[in-house]
């Protein structure tokens, strides 16, 4: 099986092509600190046999949390409990990986102050966010920095800077969103400007072999927004120095999707050939027929599932065994297959 190949991300070799995504566990306390539920949830997925298993977005600043449950990075005391994860992943010879992130507008952190480009809300179930001036920018830009420093020293492998799902590097790339005058506003450029600016500062803070990576949301599924063809030319802009585009799209608006099995594999088709890098595909990835069909026709160069890790942990390990490569199957579980 294609899926069980080793894949070669920047200077990082994943044992095989199978991704766990980041996905909000909302379990961690007000302090944003991991806990034991973290450390056991994660630990599984690496026994399971998963290549690169991604940390759920953890927040760079207080108020870039969705929700007060969330994991933090934003201070040298979270550290610890995120190099326990690091450390119980690679355990188990997984790349372990973690998506720093702000949430913008749909910050629901209660202590804190929802910030984002324009004074515009989500939804009204949202709160109003202040509109940046550019001493925020400056603030925010420092805090990716530091968040992928910490992240170094946790022991992670992977960093991926999360653009997608209506969240504040979104909202400055959206023209829905982002209503600016200023330099951070207005053409496709200066609404780049921001996500240019942090992943070149995260680039030039960490060690050449750590693999960097962005999260997009390739279609705003609103007129006037990001669609397809928009989100060529942004990734053309910031490609040079990402090792991999983590493929996904909506969240900007509160808006229906169409989602069915594999409903964004097309847009990791589009960005991985029309912007000549590599991509990672997500969205309900349901069999390993899908995800052999994805890789063999080179639609995309990792397939990461979500749900279907939370319902089926050891999933991978049947692909091994299905493949009949027992060596992938840890040895005090080859006896289940």
């Amino acid at each position: 099986m294609k899926a069980l190949e080793k894949y070669k991300l920047g200077n990082v070799e994943l044992k095989n092509r199978l991704v766990m995504p980041p996905m909000c566990m909302y379990s961690a306390k007000d302090d944003g600190k991991a806990n034991e539920f973290h450390f056991t949830h994660y630990e599984t997925r690496a026994i399971g046999g998963i290549g690169l298993i991604i940390v759920e977005a953890t927040a760079v600043m207080p108020n870039g949390r969705i929700s007060d449950r969330d994991l933090g990075i934003w201070t040298d005391e979270q550290i610890e409990g995120l190099r326990e994860i690091s450390s119980r992943i690679k355990k188990h010879g997984a790349c372990p990986g973690i998506q720093i992130a702000h949430a913008g507008r749909k910050s629901q952190a209660r202590a804190t102050e929802p910030i984002a480009p324009s004074a515009l809300k989500f939804s009204d179930d949202y709160r109003m966010p202040q509109a940046m001036d550019e001493k925020d920018i400056d603030h925010l830009v420092q805090a990716f920095v530091d968040g992928a420093k910490r992240a170094v020293e946790a022991g992670f492998e992977y960093i991926e800077i999360h653009g997608a799902h209506g969240y504040l590097n979104h909202e400055f790339l959206s023209p829905i969103t982002n209503q600016r005058t200023d330099k951070f506003g207005g053409s496709l450029e200066n609404r780049c400007r921001l996500l240019t600016w942090i992943i070149d500062q995260v680039k030039s803070a960490i060690p050449e072999h750590i693999a960097l990576g962005l999260r997009v949301s390739v279609s705003d599924y609103v007129e006037g927004g990001i669609d397809g063809d928009e989100m060529v030319r942004i990734i053309n802009q910031v490609k040079e120095k990402l090792d991999i585009v983590h493929i996904s799209s909506g969240g900007l608006a509160p808006v229906a999707m169409k989602a069915y099995p594999g409903y964004q594999i097309r847009f990791a088709d589009q960005v991985k050939h029309e912007c000549q890098v590599d991509t990672m595909a997500v969205g309900l990835i349901t069999s390993v027929e899908m995800i052999e069909e994805i890789l063999n026709n080179n639609r995309s160069d990792l397939v990461a599932m979500g749900r279907l890790l939370l319902r089926d942990p050891y999933f991978a390990l049947k692909m091994y065994h299905q493949a009949g490569v027992m060596g992938g199957i840890p040895e005090a579980y080859e006896r289940g297959f």
